[in-house]
Order: structure tokens, then C-alpha cells, then sequence
């Protein structure tokens, strides 16, 4: 739940709690419904997913360790400027919450408050906030800030915190004075988008949201998406990671969906990233691979091979699919 991210697009994980409910198609395999957390909270009788469900709040060292990162981002940083070296650090990217939703309104607010306060507090990590509920920002948010109101004391630090909440929901009114408020600068808020009904679903969602940088995470990509038009609006997504759907039920991805997702970042010049394949490969893929030993190709003959339209896809497992889209790897990462 922590440190050293095996997520290929962040450097760290924090949840801030645990537990959500299923909400659209890209859910139904939910690697974080069946996740250690998830299994432990159960052998002891506490049921995380569903609907009416109680989330599970981590504990307070955990919700310690970005404070921590915090200190050791901002003593790197201050010895990159001893060194005065030409490429500055660039801080940590935290991963915000993989075995949750950060806007689930079954969560408490007095949690999301709290969370709010610890992302303000940590001004030299680049929190990545993804949501399946995008539309849920602004009531979450002003409901965050209502029940600040009623706990103001008079005193500077809760002063602030309050504020904080009411200057990043003020700051998308498009006052465009330098005094305006602002979003969070350390804050990159993303969508899921699975497929084009939820693309066309989330996407204007997100795009209403002030924020630094938003991205989309196209992961499990279950269908074509056509979004050129959204990449290229008034009001950008600077970011879209894409990805096949890993674990023991997996759905395979056509390759032609991450390529027609890639080509349509690069023409509006938007950062893309290609997380993985997933668990499978088509099978016309297969026999490209220079990669492919004896052995593996021994395995390869023993694995299953599904039906998915006219193509067929070989089950490889994730680690064997690869990361390689035509080649290579997409890493681009917005600035």
C-alpha cells in the first residue's frame, strides 16, 4: 500500500482507505476487491465492497509515510540546488488510492477532508487523484468545505485548511486575474474511461474540474475510444495512459485500440503511455517475436487460446505479454 510502486506510471502508492463499490464495466475483475487488505479485512468479518458497504480507514502510519516522502523529496531537491545541477529533480509521483476511490461518497467526509489536508501539506509530491465518479467533485468538495465551516476555531491552521477546500473549487468560476484562486499545483486529477459510453460519460465530467493536469487511464481497455475531439478542446487532458486488463479473468485488448489511442495523442501532441498488454497477445503478434525461446514457445503451445471476433488471442500471462506497442515503449509523461 505503499512505497517503491510496481504501478509503471507512478513511484508510490498511498490508500487512504479501502474499499469501494462496482460501477461500470471496468470493474467487474477488481484486482483491489480481492487484494490482501481486502482478504484479511474479510477472514475478520468486515466485508470492504458493495454497495452500503463500511470502508476500511488505513492506518496512521501509513497516512504518515507522505509525510515522509514530503521530507525526502524536499531535502533531494535542496541538494539538487547545492549541486546547482541543469536538470532539476522532478517530484515523486503518488498514486491516489489503488485499492479505493478517492470521490466514493460512501466514504465519511470527515476522511476526505483529511486526505485533502494531507495533500496540501505535501507540496513536493504530484498526487494522482483517478476516479471513476468525476462527477462527484463538486458536491464532494463543497461538502468537504461545509463541514470544515462548522469545525472553524478562530485559529490559522484550521483557517487554512478551509480555505485551501474553497480556493481549488472557486478557482474554475474562469477568473483570470493573477489574484484569482487556483487549483492545487501538486494535485493531477484522472478519469477511467474503459470504453466509449463511459469515455462519453466521464470525460466532460473531468474536464470541468480545475486541475494542473488531467489524464485519462484507459485500463481495462475494453473497446475503441474515439477522443480526439476531447484532446483537443479549449480545456486539455494533458495525459492518457492505456492498458490491458491483467488477472485470471482477463479480457483481452485489440491492438488496434491502443494504436488507434496512441496516434491520437501524438496528433494533438498529448503525452501517452502504454502501461501493458494485459494477460494476452493476439496470436498473429506471436510469431513476430524475436524474444521467443524454446521454452517459451514450448508453453505458448499449452496455453489457452481464445475466440474474440475473427482474431484469436494466446494467454501469455501479463509479465510475458510485455509493454512493447509496435516496438517499443511509450513512456511520455506530461511536463
Amino acid at each position: 500500500m505503499g512505497e517503491n510502486s510496481k504501478i509503471e506510471w507512478c513511484d508510490m502508492t498511498f490508500n487512504p482507505w479501502i474499499g469501494c463499490t462496482k460501477v461500470s464495466p471496468g470493474c467487474a475483475h477488481c484486482y483491489a476487491e480481492n487484494s490482501t487488505p481486502t482478504r484479511v479485512a474479510r477472514k475478520k468479518g468486515h466485508e470492504l465492497w458493495g454497495k452500503g458497504m463500511p470502508r476500511q480507514r488505513t492506518s496512521e502510519a501509513n497516512w504518515r509515510q507522505p509525510l515522509k516522502w514530503n521530507d525526502q523529496a524536499k531535502a533531494f531537491n535542496l541538494a539538487q540546488e547545492y549541486l546547482e545541477t541543469c536538470n532539476p529533480a522532478r517530484a515523486p509521483r503518488v498514486f491516489c488510492a489503488s485499492l479505493a476511490d478517492w470521490l466514493d461518497d460512501e466514504v465519511p467526509i470527515e476522511w476526505l477532508a483529511d486526505l485533502l489536508r494531507l495533500i496540501h501539506e505535501t507540496p513536493n509530491l504530484d498526487w494522482l487523484l483517478l476516479t471513476k465518479r468525476p462527477e462527484n467533485f463538486k458536491p464532494r468538495l463543497q461538502a468537504v468545505k461545509e463541514w470544515l465551516g462548522k469545525r472553524v476555531t478562530g485559529t490559522n491552521d484550521r483557517d487554512i485548511e478551509w480555505c485551501y477546500v474553497a480556493d481549488w473549487l472557486a478557482s474554475g468560476s474562469g477568473d483570470q486575474r493573477a489574484s484569482a484562486p487556483k487549483p492545487p499545483q501538486n494535485v493531477w486529477i484522472g478519469a477511467t474511461v474503459e470504453n466509449q459510453q463511459w469515455a462519453d460519460e466521464r470525460i466532460p465530467h473531468l474536464l470541468k474540474i480545475p486541475a494542473r493536469v488531467r489524464f485519462l487511464s484507459c485500463e481495462p481497455l475494453l473497446g475503441p475510444l474515439r477522443i480526439k475531439d476531447a484532446l483537443r478542446c479549449d480545456v486539455p487532458i494533458h495525459w492518457v495512459i492505456c492498458g490491458g486488463e491483467s488477472g485470471p479473468k482477463a479480457r483481452p485488448m485489440h491492438p488496434d485500440w491502443a494504436r488507434s489511442l496512441r496516434d491520437q495523442c501524438q496528433a494533438a501532441g498529448v503525452a501517452f503511455f502504454f502501461k501493458q498488454w494485459g494477460e494476452h497477445q493476439l496470436c498473429a503478434n506471436v510469431g513476430a517475436w524475436s524474444v521467443l525461446d524454446a521454452e517459451l514457445e514450448r508453453q505458448i503451445k499449452q496455453r489457452e487460446v481464445l475466440s474474440f471476433g475473427n482474431p484469436a488471442f494466446i494467454k501469455l500471462g501479463n509479465k510475458a505479454a510485455g509493454r512493447l506497442l509496435d516496438g517499443r515503449e511509450w513512456n511520455e509523461v506530461p511536463r
